[in-house]
């Protein structure tokens, strides 16, 4: 595990972000890391597609919000 050095405005927005999504700070940052790789290796996908195929790799299916 490592240390990642990170400006004052962005720390201050994961923590806001981490208390909505009921997440750690680190857990948050680590979230939006994720999926900043993934929406850089897959730049046709969505975000909502980069969290269903992510979903379908953990066995989980989405909630199909369509359909409500």
């Amino acid at each position: 595990m490592g240390i990642v050095k990170i400006g004052e405005d962005l720390h201050e927005d994961i923590r806001k972000t981490s208390a909505v999504m009921c997440r750690s700070i680190n857990a948050q940052a680590e979230f939006w890391m994720r999926i900043g790789m993934l929406a850089e290796a897959n730049p046709a996908m969505s975000f909502n597609e980069i969290i269903k195929m992510q979903l379908a790799a953990a066995d989980l299916s989405a909630v199909d919000t369509e359909a409500a």
